[in-house]
């Protein structure tokens, strides 16, 4: 998850190790919008998965009784439901692009790409069975190996890839399910089971119940796998159409997407919404399609409205808060799935299935408002969150400096040279 450089594409990388980008390198625009949507995905796993037991919205009589609860879950539904996993993959997809790019000329690039990706998947799969099961990290891992082989081809092979996938995608309810989901019965009693044992267990009856569930999961990710690595190539064809590297440039074309993308997926979110939450005649089997397109124009939208108003005059000073935020967004979403753990688990403060949603996303906007805090205290020390320092130590095979004085020295260097 790294941002790209603000002026020329990088130099061709030597064959011997490469560094990481300082910050006066990165493309502070895709930083900010990866804090920025970092506050979705943290509120809506607090709400739905942490909160109560995954299955438990597939179930009758899932909607929330409070008004309060109703209206708070309406507008998240509509606003916020998708469009940041949307926003994030095809963040990922941005900063794979970026690095295979920044690799160029370097005979080892495809093993570091692949070094990276696995890493990923080990950390995935530690943060998948060990802190929580809502991971998509491990998905992401994986939809990387896919999209990696299309890098370096032709932008029409990744269009016509991203849209292949994204039919088969919306069409996947027409078809004959590749892996079926639970019953209703076995959701019911997963669900059940859930309230029980996060709500009042140990941390080892969490993990044994943990490691149960995920099989039950595994449909879910089936069903999403092409809709995240079609959004991952939609994201590296964003990147490598140049928009996003010359944002000041293009920012009449970002204000107009803009606008087009939150007003057209803005309909698409409200037609498609649940008819439990603001009852209105349903779409049938539309509904799916529509609000799958919905998502990403949405999802787009939003991006070419963050990346427009950074390159605005003042735009950087009102969000620049959001940069250091996704500078280490990796670190600070397995920091969400620890600390929600510690709150609604039994080994903490066992708050699981007791408390509303109106409650919970209070809980989760200070937990965020938290992180902006300590993120922008330890991106003044050192030039990594501890997990992306890890996570590139491992890609490149030697640790990387840390310490946020080498980013002055590299600085001043440059500015002599």
């Amino acid at each position: 998850m790294t941002g790209g450089s603000i002026g020329s594409p990088p130099a061709p990388a030597s064959d011997g190790p490469r560094k990481p980008m300082s910050p006066s390198e990165r493309l502070e625009a895709i930083d900010v919008l990866r804090g920025v949507a970092l506050f979705g995905v943290l509120a809506m796993n607090i709400v739905t998965i942490f909160r109560i037991s995954i299955f438990a919205p597939f179930l009758p009589n899932a909607e929330p009784a409070v008004p309060l609860d109703r209206a708070v879950a309406a507008v998240l539904t509509v606003v916020v439901e998708l469009k940041a996993f949307s926003l994030f993959s095809l963040l990922f997809g941005v900063g794979l692009a970026i690095q295979f790019e920044r690799l160029a000329g370097n005979a080892r690039r495809m093993i570091l790409l692949v070094r990276r990706l696995l890493v990923l998947l080990v950390i995935g799969l530690v943060h998948l069975y060990f802190i929580w099961n809502g991971d998509i990290l491990v998905e992401y891992a994986l939809a990387g190996f896919v999209v990696l082989p299309f890098l370096g081809g032709a932008r029409w092979l990744m269009a016509g890839a991203a849209l292949l996938l994204l039919g088969l995608y919306v069409t996947m309810p027409l078809l004959p399910p590749i892996v079926p989901l639970p019953g209703a019965a076995e959701m019911a009693a997963l669900a059940t089971e859930a309230t029980r044992v996060y709500g009042t267990g140990g941390f080892l009856d969490v993990l044994a119940f943990r490691i149960r569930e995920v099989p039950a999961i595994f449909p879910l990710h089936v069903m999403g796998f092409p809709r995240t690595v079609a959004l991952f190539l939609v994201g590296a064809l964003a990147w490598r159409s140049g928009v996003l590297r010359r944002a000041s440039a293009n920012r009449r074309l970002l204000l107009v997407l803009a606008t087009f993308g939150i007003l057209l997926g803005g309909g698409l979110s409200l037609a498609a919404a649940r008819q439990e939450l603001f009852d209105w005649p349903s779409l049938g089997r539309a509904r799916f399609p529509v609000e799958e397109l919905g998502v990403l124009v949405l999802a787009l939208g939003y991006a070419a409205a963050v990346i427009a108003a950074v390159n605005l005059p003042g735009g950087r000073r009102i969000l620049g808060w959001a940069a250091p935020l996704g500078r280490m967004a990796f670190t600070n979403y397995l920091a969400q799935s620890v600390i929600c753990g510690w709150i609604f688990y039994g080994y903490g403060l066992g708050q699981f299935a007791r408390l509303g949603v109106a409650a919970t996303l209070a809980i989760g906007i200070f937990v965020y408002v938290a992180q902006v805090v300590f993120s922008a205290w330890w991106l003044r020390r050192y030039r990594f969150g501890p997990v992306e320092w890890l996570w590139r130590s491992c890609m490149y095979g030697v640790p990387q400096p840390m310490r946020a004085t080498v980013n002055l020295a590299i600085m001043r260097a440059t500015k002599a040279v």
